[in-house]
């Protein structure tokens, strides 16, 4: 492995082109910009003070650009990864106390850890298991729950913090007349402002308009002493180095949850990066890699008190619509955090919690998934029942139960549909040498009432070896005595384990008693191997091995069964070898 591998950053800097500077420059002011109200109203989400949400906004920006592959990733704190911080780390210590930031910042170590693992030991294929239908799930249901907790602060209401949307609504109704109306036309303007502002101009940040349109309107008309709530003082300075917590018990406790969002932040990281990447030809994003990059910035950043952060969409999407070419546009963003540390904490005191609320509820309103479902309502009803309990049970129980329940049924669903694939029986289009599968093309197609065709689109092992003996016994059932030969296509066959040998050597004894012929058309290379290791060859005969369908109906139409037959055609067998 190259050093270029291990420090991608060595394979962009060196080659900085100038003309690359100016995107790069502005890219990462109006991210930077971003970032600031994002990571205070992202750390409220989380249930963490501002402060942290600004540290990790900065710190794992700068160890991506170092580690990461993509060029226009933006790292740092997200909704959804903030609402599992929340969740995950309230059922160890109370939202707000010192403990919980400990266990948060714990939380940051222990994912990165993982995630650092995954990458190295090239586990990445495992995000796979988060199947497309639970993703869209988990992530309108982890949007709801985001929208709805906030209602509290676009409303100015105290309700209690839950990621249980059912009691999130209750609680709302419960204190809908101490409802702040000064509050509500915060928030309302502001989300306004939010949709609306970018189609007018993209080149200032909407969420920079709203910030400075609160702070403006709370400090002019003192409207915190009528219960507008601001969010106070914000500590100042860079984040310092400081040992995370390492309590074994406490390592134990978070470990599920960490497991949980070094998944789903790699998944959404890796999404988005290889979009954006689908518009540049100059660099490739590494999957692998990307998990210790995104691993290396949660752990790095845990020693600066930051919490679980990944690459965010709307984020990365602007710092490559604003012409970023390189991650030094991560590197200025991450400036810009440090300045705003430095010196405009004290302007932020005035900044109404609704107008983070506003920024918050727009920003997911981009994770609900409209689309998936409606394309799985036209072709896959099964997977739209794993998608909508996915949800279910994210909004209604919890946001781990939501993720494990929705593998679970999309491995049950593999599962169940490895043990019953398709099986067709063949039949011949007229006046040609083409076979095709008699229920897609009924009446049309010549069949032989002595030959039995039958094609396997799977792979031959222990789960799906009765359903194949049976679905045999019933065909050859039907054909009755006239039936002679049995060709078994396999062509989709691409392995077979030794459970499928047990059931082929009882296949053909048993049929070989009946007076009935089997033969074997199209098998692969492997497979075939498989078969002559085990025997199967021998038993049945090589002369009975074709390289396709025609050739073994046309042998056994012209009776071509000699020895002479049978050396030649093993010859040709090993000759075509594939």
């Amino acid at each position: 492995m190259s050093i270029n591998n291990i420090f991608p950053i060595l394979s962009w800097l060196p080659n900085y082109k100038k003309k690359w500077l100016k995107g790069d420059i502005s890219a990462g002011l109006t991210v930077g910009i971003i970032l600031v109200p994002q990571g205070i109203a992202y750390a409220m989400i989380a249930g963490l003070p501002p402060i942290y949400g600004l540290y990790t906004a900065m710190i794992p920006q700068i160890v991506y650009a170092i580690f990461g592959t993509s060029r226009q990733l933006s790292v740092g704190p997200v909704a959804m990864d903030s609402l599992i911080v929340a969740s995950g780390v309230a059922t160890l210590a109370e939202i707000g106390t010192d403990k919980f930031i400990e266990f948060a910042i714990l939380l940051s170590f222990i994912m990165g850890v993982l995630q650092i693992l995954f990458g190295v030991f090239k586990l990445g294929f495992l995000v796979n298991f988060l199947s497309r239908p639970v993703i869209s799930g988990f992530t309108s249901a982890a949007a709801l729950i985001i929208a709805l907790s906030q209602l509290k602060n676009l409303l100015g209401i105290n309700i209690q913090r839950n990621n249980e949307m059912h009691k999130l609504v209750i609680d709302v109704f419960q204190h809908i007349k101490e409802i702040n109306y000064l509050t509500l036309t915060i928030g309302v303007v502001s989300i306004l402002i939010l949709v609306f502002f970018k189609h007018l101009t993209k080149k200032i940040p909407a969420a920079l308009v709203v910030v400075i349109f609160g702070i403006l309107v709370v400090r002019a008309f003192n409207l915190e002493q009528l219960g507008v709530k601001i969010i106070g003082n914000v500590p100042s300075g860079l984040p310092v180095f400081k040992m995370p917590n390492f309590t074994k018990n406490v390592i134990i406790d978070l470990f599920p949850i960490a497991l949980t969002l070094s998944f789903i932040a790699f998944l959404e990281a890796i999404s988005v990066a290889k979009a954006i990447e689908l518009k540049h030809n100059d660099y490739k994003v590494v999957p692998n890699q990307e998990f210790i990059a995104i691993g290396l910035g949660n752990m790095v950043g845990s020693f600066f008190q930051t919490f679980p952060g990944t690459g965010g969409l709307s984020r990365s999407a602007v710092n490559n619509q604003i012409g970023a070419k390189t991650p030094l546009a991560s590197i200025i963003s991450a400036v810009v955090v440090g300045f705003s540390l430095l010196f405009l904490t004290p302007v932020f005191y005035y900044l109404p919690e609704a107008v983070l609320a506003a920024i918050i509820v727009v920003a997911v309103f981009g994770l609900l998934d409209f689309t998936v479902p409606k394309q799985l309502l036209k072709y896959s009803k099964k997977e739209l029942f794993i998608l909508n309990i996915t949800l279910i049970t994210t909004a209604t129980v919890g946001i781990k139960e939501g993720i494990l329940i929705g593998v679970i049924l999309s491995l049950g669903m593999l599962i169940y549909s490895s043990t019953k694939p398709h099986i067709a029986i063949l039949g011949r289009i007229p006046k040609t040498h083409f076979y095709r599968n008699l229920k897609r093309f009924e009446g049309l197609l010549e069949i032989n009432s002595a030959i039995l065709i039958i094609r396997f689109d799977a792979e031959l092992y222990f789960a799906n070896v009765q359903f194949f003996k049976d679905k045999l016994e019933e065909y050859v059932s039907e054909k009755g005595e006239e039936l002679k030969l049995i060709i078994i296509d396999g062509e989709s066959i691409n392995s077979i384990d030794s459970s499928g040998i047990y059931m082929l050597n009882d296949v053909i004894e048993k049929h070989k008693n009946l007076d009935i012929d089997i033969a074997f058309t199209g098998m692969k290379g492997p497979v075939r191997d498989v078969l002559q290791k085990a025997g199967i060859m021998v038993k049945i005969k090589y002369e009975n091995c074709f390289i396709s369908i025609q050739e073994a109906v046309d042998a056994f139409e012209k009776n071509k069964t000699s020895r002479e037959f049978a050396k030649e055609h093993f010859k040709y067998v090993k000759q075509t070898n594939r």
